[in-house]
């Protein structure tokens, strides 16, 4: 009975992890409007491992935008995994905001891949994938 336990527990494990990757991706399109971003061009400057997930300084910056009136990002938005939220920050930029740049601080349920989407003022999207590894979890209710 343990080795059919676990066998249980290894699909189940599988079915949460393949639900989880479809809810990012829903959460994604749902921002892009059914656009499929391009991979690259977004940077996520985060720590690969992480002690306590209460508080997870981040960085996105986009460092190949002008941002000039005619070629600038216009929105960087943050996506978890596995958090009970896959929409965890969005930023929405200006010409005027100098730099295609924001920091914040997020929680982070467990060990997780995080992605960011780059909205461009040419109606692309670009993104970028990390995994993060939390040693101490947070937002588990």
């Amino acid at each position: 009975m343990k080795r059919r336990a676990l066998l249980g527990w290894l699909a189940l494990s599988g079915q949460l992890a393949s639900a989880s990757t479809e809810e990012l991706r829903a959460a994604i399109l749902l921002y892009t409007g059914g656009v499929e971003p391009k991979p690259g061009g977004v940077q996520i400057d985060i720590a690969p491992l992480v002690e306590n997930g209460n508080a997870v300084p981040v960085t996105l910056r986009v460092d190949d935008s002008p941002m000039r009136p005619d070629d600038y990002v216009q929105g960087i938005a943050l996506f978890n995994q596995l958090n009970p939220q896959r929409d965890v920050a969005r930023f929405s930029l200006t010409p005027a905001s100098g730099k295609a740049q924001v920091a914040t601080r997020i929680r982070l349920a467990t060990s997780q891949q995080l992605v960011a989407v780059a909205k461009l003022s040419d109606g692309s999207y670009r993104s970028q994938a990390v995994d993060v590894v939390v040693t101490l979890a947070a937002c588990v209710e």
